[in-house]
């Protein structure tokens, strides 16, 4: 069983953002977290990979 990473930009109110998750279907897990700059989004994301 392997994670699945997912980064997305999207846009509120706030500003732009930036969401980094990581699931795992086959035990139907899943971790989100929620940044405001893309170079910690990226960090987190390249965290999640390893």
């Amino acid at each position: 069983m392997a994670w699945e990473v997912t980064i997305i930009e999207f846009e509120d109110a706030e500003g732009k953002k930036y969401k980094v998750t990581r699931r795992m279907p086959e035990l139907l897990v899943a971790e989100t977290k929620i940044f405001k700059t893309k170079e910690t989004a990226k960090k987190q994301f390249e965290e999640w990979l390893q």
